[in-house]
């Protein structure tokens, strides 16, 4: 088997590694960052702990703080022209997985010629090429952006969310320090572990897994499965929000060396036409989605479900399989994740997005990578099972 491997060219991981970010830049020659970040992390006064040891070393920084929580195109533009004056030869992402995306997105927009629509890029076209480097330094235990070629961009005159994928998104490198995560909420800790725990499982039952992104989704799911509940109810928990931070960017490293599947493809509509937070989003489809493939992949779900903990060593796949899916809708449960007619969202104008949300999902291609394949049809029917939880 031949294997096509995709990862930063540095990381450096561990608490505290953040005040190193300006050796990060010397070691890849560069000293003119221009951070992307959201509002809370300026005025939480949590960006300077990435500020700070660039200020330190002398390095010209300055920041675009105008990022939403799922990154729009008008976003992105907005930020390269920020990026286009300011004679800037790097970008860091710091905070979650919209900053980082941001920077992303702004590095891929930034190279094509002026005025073009980055809705260009998105898959199934290649988006191999950026204008500068991006270094990304995560604050949740969640979207894995960090160590992952791609980025999620929403189209707001289409109301789609656009995947991205190509070279040109892989940061150059990551700096990966849990106790960033300590002042995260427990909703955020809630959303973004389940993204992680997602990544991990759709990345093992993916058709296109691979002995190398195994390796990582094991290594992911043994550490964010026991620990997430713990990081949700005990912030401060040093040990547990190691762990989670070290799952999430395995299980990016997981899904950016094979992919994600249907969770994902059915997730995105839902923060493109509802606002759902992504994390959210998948957790609420997560349950209905496994229990859909659970029959086309079972040896596969079964060794999940013992990697999680949920199925005892010995435990034959049938009973891991049903043990799986109990310890899903458990884990919603105590993390108080809502159906879609809980958190809010009204039924009427689900029904009536359904075919649109349906086609969207099919479109973004990663439902073709589920271990069960669906149509449209099919899609329509799980959106409804999950609706009312």
């Amino acid at each position: 088997m031949q294997v096509s491997l995709f990862a930063p060219r540095l990381m450096l991981v561990g608490g505290g590694t953040v005040s190193r970010l300006a050796e990060v830049l010397g070691q890849l020659g560069l000293r003119r960052p221009l951070v992307v970040t959201d509002p809370w992390m300026v005025s939480s006064g949590t960006v300077e702990r990435c500020l700070l040891p660039l200020r330190r070393a002398e390095l010209p920084v300055e920041v675009f703080h105008d990022t939403v929580p799922d990154p729009t195109d008008a976003v992105v533009t907005a930020g390269v022209a920020r990026l286009r004056r300011g004679g800037f030869d790097c970008l860091i992402g710091f905070g979650g997985g919209s900053p980082m995306d941001t920077a992303k997105a702004m590095a891929l927009l930034a190279a094509l010629p002026e005025g073009e629509h980055i809705r260009t890029l998105k898959a199934p076209n290649s988006a191999d090429r950026a204008a500068l480097p991006v270094i990304c330094v995560p604050t949740t235990a969640g979207t894995g952006s960090e160590a992952t070629r791609f980025t999620v961009i929403t189209d707001t005159e289409r109301d789609e969310k656009m995947l991205i994928a190509g070279l040109g998104a892989l940061p150059v490198a990551a700096v990966v320090d849990h106790e960033l995560s300590w002042s995260v909420p427990p909703r955020t800790t809630a959303d973004t572990g389940v993204d992680s725990l997602t990544h991990a499982l759709e990345a093992f039952v993916s058709k296109r897994a691979n002995p190398f992104s195994d390796d990582f989704a094991r290594a992911a799911m043994r550490l964010i499965a026991p620990h997430l509940r713990t990081a949700f109810a005990e912030p401060g928990n040093a040990a547990a929000r190691e762990a989670m931070m070290r799952g999430a960017t395995l299980a990016g490293l997981a899904f950016s060396n094979a992919s994600v599947a249907l969770v994902h493809g059915m997730s995105r509509p839902l923060g493109a036409h509802f606002h759902v937070p992504h994390g959210l989003s998948n957790a609420m489809l997560l349950p209905v989605v496994t229990e859909f493939s659970l029959a086309a992949a079972l040896p596969r779900y079964a060794e999940a479900a013992r990697l999680m903990g949920l199925a005892g060593a010995t435990a034959g796949d049938e009973a891991a399989g049903r043990a799986l899916l109990d310890g899903l809708r458990a884990l919603n449960r105590d993390l108080g994740v809502p159906s879609p007619a809980a958190w809010g969202i009204d039924g009427a104008r689900w029904d009536a997005l359904l075919p649109t949300m349906a086609a969207q999902a099919l479109a973004s291609g990663s439902p073709a990578n589920n271990p069960r394949v669906p149509d449209a049809a099919e899609i329509v029917a799980l959106y409804r099972r999950a609706f009312a939880g």
